[in-house]
């Protein structure tokens, strides 16, 4: 019976001196994860049209600043990964995401549900391949641009990735949240409707989740940050390149922590832009105090995240209320030319499919980092009232809304802001050629779908 109690206290110390994550069933260390990062330039190397302003007359004329792609890898004890790419970019159209995720698939192995592709919606980036089709009229020389460009992009992001993932190492991730101020609604009331403006008492998030990401010697190797504002504070006359203040707040991080990585991901902010604006200066100045506030959270405690990862990529039907044929051949004799070009390709569709879709299918994707974080990125360009839903009604711990996520095709405009019109719910799908605008179903479509996402990943 001695020797039994000698063997069981010998076996208990043995445990003891395992590392935490080899113990079946223990608790993990908050030091379990492995992260990877990397980053390539994604400046186009020659003269390309710039996306984002439809007043643009000519192509862009040298930089601001570089460019940026970058990811973040990340990997539980378990052996769950996921890729966050983040980039200087109006934003992916479905086509361009798709692609460079069957690619991974191929390549990497990584399922497309892991895979979640971010835009920072830069108004001072280059126009991408199926994106906001209906508001260029590129030449067949500048669409070749366009197209050589965009194909290249891919290249780099799929090599991106792999890079990312082949750089995993042992890692503590940390969260935090500050708050900056220069984001305002911009939807103001009119005589003629709402249109675009500054509005003081509108709703907008003006919170900056922030992620840290040390490495095993507990030295900063990465954050991600966010914001949800428009990255538009260099206006439709600037033709040089650059990230806007986005850019301008992750060069000051990267300056600050040398040897770190900063990734920047829009939040829902579709309807909120950056006061004032107007000047590079300016987009400096935001790109600053965003950095500040940045770096003053994680100097201060921050909550560590438990070595836990589950994702989940599902999608849902949203509907159209599409305009009859009639309608569209009555725009054809507007004066508006950006309506006359969407009439035109909407009767051509009809006139080949004999049926314009009256849905879109919409990616949502929900990411729990341990049991403290929840990221949940929605597509498109998602307007403030679904992030502040969101956090009233999602039963998680902490909430990280992203927009402009795997598919940029259209305002995701919310029931209120369908009901006051204006440029978010009824003039924007001209330009991004989308049929119709979208029914009042939308806002409770897509909350309920983010709902039922996330139960299923907390069984």
């Amino acid at each position: 019976m001695k020797r039994s109690r000698r063997c069981s206290a010998l076996a208990v110390l043995c445990l003891s001196l395992i590392p935490a994550q080899t113990v079946p069933g223990e608790e993990r260390s908050p030091r379990a994860w492995r992260a990877g990062v990397a980053k390539v330039a994604i400046t186009p190397g020659e003269p390309i049209w710039m996306a984002g302003y439809a007043s643009r007359n000519r192509p862009s004329e040298g930089k601001v600043h570089d460019l940026w792609a970058k990811a973040l890898a990340l990997e539980d004890p378990s052996g769950r990964r996921m890729v966050l790419i983040t980039t200087d970019l109006i934003g992916f159209s479905r086509s361009l995401a798709e692609q460079v995720a069957q690619r991974v698939r191929q390549h990497g192995g990584l399922s497309r549900n892991r895979l979640m592709l971010t835009s920072s919606h830069t108004h001072t980036g280059p126009v991408i391949r199926d994106s906001l089709i209906d508001m260029y009229d590129l030449s067949p020389q500048q669409a070749e641009t366009v197209n050589r460009y965009t194909a290249t992009l891919a290249d780099r992001l799929v090599a991106l990735v792999n890079e990312a993932l082949k750089g995993l190492a042992p890692a503590k991730l940390s969260y935090g949240k500050g708050q900056v101020d220069f984001a305002i609604n911009r939807r103001q009331a009119a005589l003629a409707g709402v249109r675009i403006g500054l509005n003081p008492r509108g709703p907008v998030d003006r919170s900056v989740p922030v992620l840290g990401i040390e490495d095993g010697q507990g030295k900063l190797h990465a954050v991600l940050f966010g914001y949800a504002c428009h990255n538009t504070t260099m206006t439709g006359e600037h033709y040089r390149l650059g990230g806007d203040y986005a850019g301008f707040a992750q060069i000051a991080l990267e300056q600050k922590y040398p040897g770190a990585m900063a990734l920047f991901v829009t939040g829902c902010g579709a309807d909120a832009n950056p006061h004032p604006r107007g000047t590079v200066e300016l987009a400096e100045q935001h790109g600053r105090s965003l950095a500040q506030e940045v770096s003053r959270v994680l100097g201060n405690p921050m909550e560590t995240i438990h070595p836990s990862l589950k994702i989940r990529l599902e999608r849902i039907d949203l509907p159209l209320v599409v305009p009859s044929r009639e309608e569209f051949q009555k725009r054809l004799e507007e004066k508006d030319v950006y309506r006359q070009r969407h009439a035109r390709r909407m009767l051509g569709l009809l006139e080949v499919k004999k049926k314009i879709p009256g849905e879109y299918s919409y990616p949502i994707q929900v990411c729990q980092l341990g049991r403290e974080l929840t990221l949940v990125a929605l597509a498109g360009e998602v307007v403030v009232d679904y992030a502040l839903r969101l956090q009233r009604e999602l039963k998680v711990k902490t909430l990280w809304p992203v927009g402009y996520a795997n598919d940029v095709f259209a305002y995701i405009p919310s029931v209120r802001i369908l009901r006051e019109g204006g440029y978010e719910a009824l003039q924007s799908g001209i330009y991004y050629g989308v049929p119709g605008p979208f029914a009042e179903a939308v806002e409770d479509l897509i909350v309920g779908k983010v709902k039922a996402m996330t139960a299923k990943l907390q069984q």
